[in-house]
């Protein structure tokens, strides 16, 4: 299967990387040659722009940061929907607003392209080990057809409805992603203020019913203050506005939502944008001095 993934960043790298071990025959392409360079390096190939990447392929997936680069990608003169052949799938990995992804699918559907949104979550521990968890949307005899694709990517996949779903389900996953380690750092300060252990007090939490998936790969990094990205804040900033305005259309209230939106939100105001969301420890730490 002819596949090209357009987006080598932080997840779309070791994503694709793990297409060309499974024996898929990927193409990438990046705005930054250097990672369309180590892709080609382990055995994928290059190309140079969007029409050169699309050209021929029977799979497209993208992996960007925002609505505007997927809207730039799929809509613009040299885009995909322009080049793509008709039969051609649009898998779109990114996370954006879910009526980016319907406008997209409803375009692609007209060049008789088949689109599925299909975002995915595990940060980058989880793309590079094959594990990330992924929400997609769109036809289910799509989706039926790209499993086969998805499973080399992630563990835990599933259909959860129509174009937009798989974004809506992502939004819902970023506002608890972003409470649990809101949680988590006011633990840590919790504990440092009280003159216990951290470390040790976070491995029994760990093991309780308060365990999650985030205690288990971030305390101790935490702990240590150590931030290198792995999913910076400015990403979760961003998807948290898109989990603000899903609730507003949704005509429901996300209180807790809420204050997690404007502690990302400090985050990045406090220069904090490049590092892990798991820095949102030091905005709780400047709240307490």
């Amino acid at each position: 299967m002819r596949t090209t993934f357009i987006g080598l960043g932080i997840m779309g790298s070791p994503m694709a990387a793990n297409l060309v071990r499974a024996g898929f025959d990927v193409t990438g392409y990046d705005v930054s040659p250097g990672p369309v360079e180590r892709l080609a390096a382990l055995g994928g190939k290059a190309a140079g722009s969007v029409p050169e990447a699309v050209k021929g392929a029977d799979v497209v997936i993208t992996m960007l940061p925002d609505s505007p680069q997927v809207e730039e990608v799929a809509f613009g003169a040299d885009g995909l929907l322009e080049h793509g052949r008709a039969g051609m799938f649009h898998v779109d990995m990114s996370t954006v607003k879910p009526e980016t992804s319907i406008r997209v699918a409803q375009a692609a559907t007209i060049k008789g392209i088949r689109p599925l949104d299909a975002p995915v979550s595990g940060g980058e521990r989880g793309a590079v080990d094959g594990t990330l968890s992924i929400m997609a949307g769109g036809a289910a005899e799509d989706f039926t057809e790209m499993r086969p694709l998805l499973s080399v990517l992630g563990t835990t996949i599933r259909h959860v409805g129509p174009s937009g779903a798989g974004q809506t389900v992502k939004a819902a996953n970023q506002l608890v992603v972003g409470g649990i380690f809101g949680l988590v750092a006011e633990a840590i300060v919790l504990l440092e203020a009280s003159g216990v252990d951290p470390a040790g007090g976070l491995d029994v939490l760990a093991g309780g019913l308060g365990g999650s998936r985030i205690l288990e790969l971030r305390r101790h990094s935490m702990v240590r203050r150590e931030f290198a990205p792995g999913f910076r804040i400015d990403l979760h900033h961003k998807d948290m506005g898109i989990a603000i305005a899903a609730a507003r259309r949704a005509g429901v209230a996300l209180p807790l939502t809420g204050v997690v939106a404007q502690l990302m939100a400090a985050a990045k105001a406090q220069g904090h944008g490049s590092l892990d969301h798991s820095a949102l420890l030091k905005v709780i730490e400047r709240l307490n001095g």
